[in-house]
């Protein structure tokens, strides 16, 4: 899969999650988990890579893909709907440390 550019990718991203009729406000870019998850590995070949709780007010979710090297950050709230955090290229998976720790850059 070619890889597409950051404004290109965002594009079609905002477009696929604003298209959608159950889009919360105007100011952020969500839909329906399932939707969102099925978009992304069409499109991208992301797959769900990590997650964590934040707070009680959702679940953040890590997607990459190996092949593409794209990213995408949700929050998915507990009515079942996935916001857009962020997005971007050249994901790295288990990355170590630039320096030690306590070491001055």
């Amino acid at each position: 899969m070619p890889k597409l550019s950051l404004l290109v990718r965002t594009a079609v991203t905002v477009t696929l999650l604003g298209a959608t009729p159950a889009a919360a406000d105007a100011s952020q870019a969500c839909a329906k988990r399932d939707q969102v998850v099925q978009k992304l590995a069409e499109r991208f070949g992301e797959t769900l890579r990590s997650l964590g709780l934040q707070r009680d007010t959702g679940v953040v979710e890590i997607y990459s893909s190996e092949e593409t090297g794209t990213w995408t950050i949700l929050m998915t709230r507990p009515d079942g709907m996935s916001c857009l955090i962020a997005a971007g290229q050249r994901w790295e998976q288990d990355v170590q440390p630039l320096t030690k720790p306590g070491t001055p850059a």
